[in-house]
C-alpha cells in the first residue's frame, strides 16, 4: 500500500512540474496550445492577455446558412478577440455585414467565417496563418487590431502568397513589401499619414511642445518616425519629450511617466497605444491635479477595446482626449442613405446586441471590414474561381489591383483602390488616403463622433 502511495505521490509530483513548466513556456510566447476546431476559447496568458479569455467565439460563424457543400470556402479572421475583443467583435460584424447581402456566397459558392483569437500573440498568429495555408478551402485572411503580428510574419505572408486584407493595423510598413507580387492590402489608417494628421490638429489647436507617449512595438516605433517627421514638416523641430511602454502597463508606472512628460514641459501628449494601456494612462491622468492634467490626441488603437465603458463619461469630463478615425460614422453621417441602409442590416443579423449605432462599440473596424469585404465580393466577381484554390487566390490578388468597376462603401465609392505595388508606388495597397483620415470624441453615451470642422 505504502509502495503504491508513494508511487502516486511521485506521479502526482512529476505532472505538477511539467504543468509548471509549460505554464512558463505559454507565458513567454513560444507555447502553442491546439485550437479546438469547433470553439475558440483561449486562456493561457500569452501575448497581451492579463488573465482569462472574455471572448468564446464559434470558429465557424453562426451566422451563415448551414450548408452543406462540398464547394465552401473559408474565409479566416486573425485578430485579438481577447484584451480588444471590441475590435475583434466589429471587425467581424462588418465582413458578415456584407456577406449577408450576397447571401453568403462569392462567384456562387458558399462561404464560411473562421475566427481566430491570436490574443495579440506574434506566435499564435503565425499558427494560424499555418493553418490557412494548409486549408485547401481557405481564400483570404482578414486581420486584426494588432500591427506586430502583419510586421512579424510580413515575409513569411507574401513568400507564402496568403492572401491578407487588412481592416484596422495600422505600422507603415504592412503594405510596402518591397516586390510588385504583394499580397497585404489595406483599407484602414495608415501611419506614414497618421503622424501627420494629429501633429496637424494638435499645431492648429495651438499647442507647440507635443510629447509622444509610445507603446514600444514597431507599431510604436513606426509612430515616431513619421511623427517626428510629420512635427518637422510642420515647423516643430523635435518633440519635446519620448517616452515608451510596455504592455500590461500599471498605473504607477504610467503616473511616473507622465510626470517625466511634465517635467519636459510638454504642453500636450500624442498618445499611440491600445485600449488596454489607453486606460491606464487616462486613469492616472485624470488622477492628476487638474492643472496638470494635459490634453491627449491619441492613435485610434484605444477605441478597440473597452475604454469608453471604463473611462466614463464622468472620468472622460476630467481629461482632454481626441484620437483619430476615418471618415465616416454612423452617427455623425446620419444623412447617408447607403449607412442607413448597411446599420438596417447589421441590425437585423444581430438584434439582440445591435440595437442602435452606438452598440458597435469600434465602428472603424465595422466600417472598414465591411468596405473591404464588398471590394473582395468585386474582385472575386471579376476573377471568377477556378476551382483551385491558389490559382483562385493569385487571380483574385491581380483583381483587388485592377478592379474594373467602382465598388459603393460606407467612407467612400472605391475607383481603383488597389494598384500594383512599387517604389514609385508605395500607396498601391492603401485603400484611403490623408483626405480620408479626421480626429474624433467620445460623446456622454459613447458614441464616437467625428469633428468635421477644422479647428481654428
Amino acid at each position: 500500500m505504502k509502495g503504491k502511495k508513494s508511487a502516486l505521490l511521485v506521479a502526482a509530483v512529476l505532472t505538477a512540474v511539467v504543468l509548471v513548466i509549460i505554464s512558463l513556456i505559454a507565458r513567454s510566447g513560444t507555447f502553442q496550445s491546439a485550437s479546438t476546431v469547433k470553439n475558440i476559447d483561449v486562456k493561457e496568458e500569452t501575448g497581451h492577455c492579463d488573465g482569462e479569455s472574455t471572448y468564446s467565439a464559434p470558429a465557424v460563424s453562426d451566422l451563415m446558412p448551414a450548408v452543406n457543400n462540398d464547394k465552401m470556402l473559408h474565409i479566416y479572421l486573425d485578430a485579438d478577440m481577447t484584451a480588444n475583443s471590441a475590435s475583434g467583435i466589429a471587425i467581424k460584424q462588418g465582413i458578415e455585414t456584407a456577406l449577408a447581402e450576397v447571401d453568403w456566397k462569392l462567384d456562387g459558392r458558399p462561404v464560411e467565417l473562421i475566427v481566430k483569437d491570436h490574443q495579440g500573440n506574434t506566435v499564435r498568429s503565425k499558427k494560424h496563418l499555418n493553418d490557412y495555408l494548409h486549408d485547401t478551402r481557405a481564400l483570404v485572411v482578414f486581420s486584426g487590431l494588432h500591427s506586430p503580428p502583419l510586421l512579424a510574419h510580413r515575409e513569411f505572408i507574401n513568400t507564402s502568397e496568403i492572401l491578407v486584407l487588412d481592416p484596422w493595423a495600422a505600422a507603415g510598413s504592412i503594405t510596402r513589401y518591397p516586390s510588385k507580387d504583394n499580397w497585404i492590402f489595406r483599407l484602414s489608417v495608415d501611419d506614414t499619414k497618421t503622424g501627420y494628421v494629429i501633429a496637424d490638429y494638435a499645431l492648429k489647436k495651438g499647442y507647440n511642445r507635443p510629447a509622444l507617449l509610445l507603446e514600444e512595438t514597431g507599431w510604436g516605433k513606426s509612430n515616431e518616425i513619421t511623427m517626428k517627421a510629420a512635427l518637422e514638416e510642420l515647423g516643430i523641430a523635435s518633440p519635446a519629450a519620448v517616452k515608451w511602454f510596455n504592455w500590461n502597463l500599471r498605473e504607477t508606472g504610467a503616473g511616473i511617466l507622465l510626470r517625466e512628460i511634465l517635467d519636459a514641459q510638454a504642453d500636450v501628449i500624442f498618445l499611440v497605444a491600445n485600449a488596454p494601456e489607453g486606460k491606464t494612462f487616462a486613469t492616472a491622468m485624470a488622477s492628476l491635479p487638474p492643472e496638470k492634467r494635459l490634453p491627449i490626441c491619441s492613435h485610434w488603437g484605444i477605441t478597440g477595446g473597452d475604454f469608453a465603458t471604463v473611462i466614463d463619461s464622468e472620468m472622460r469630463s476630467k481629461i482632454d482626449i481626441s484620437f483619430i478615425q476615418t471618415r465616416f460614422s454612423f452617427i455623425s453621417c446620419p444623412d447617408s442613405e447607403f449607412g442607413t441602409k448597411v446599420l438596417a442590416g447589421a441590425q437585423s443579423l444581430y438584434p439582440q446586441t445591435i440595437r442602435t449605432a452606438i452598440d458597435i462599440d469600434a465602428p472603424t473596424g465595422f466600417i472598414h471590414a465591411y468596405d473591404l469585404t464588398r471590394i473582395l465580393i468585386a474582385a472575386v466577381e471579376q476573377a471568377g474561381m477556378t476551382g483551385d484554390i491558389h490559382q483562385d487566390r493569385r487571380n483574385i490578388r491581380i483583381a483587388l489591383e485592377n478592379l474594373e468597376r467602382p465598388v459603393e462603401g460606407l467612407i467612400k465609392t472605391y475607383k481603383r483602390p488597389f494598384g500594383v505595388f512599387s517604389e514609385d508606388n508605395p500607396d498601391a495597397h492603401e485603400a484611403l488616403s490623408v483626405e480620408d483620415f479626421i480626429m474624433a470624441r467620445y460623446r456622454d453615451d459613447n458614441g464616437i463622433v467625428l469633428e468635421l470642422e477644422s479647428p481654428k
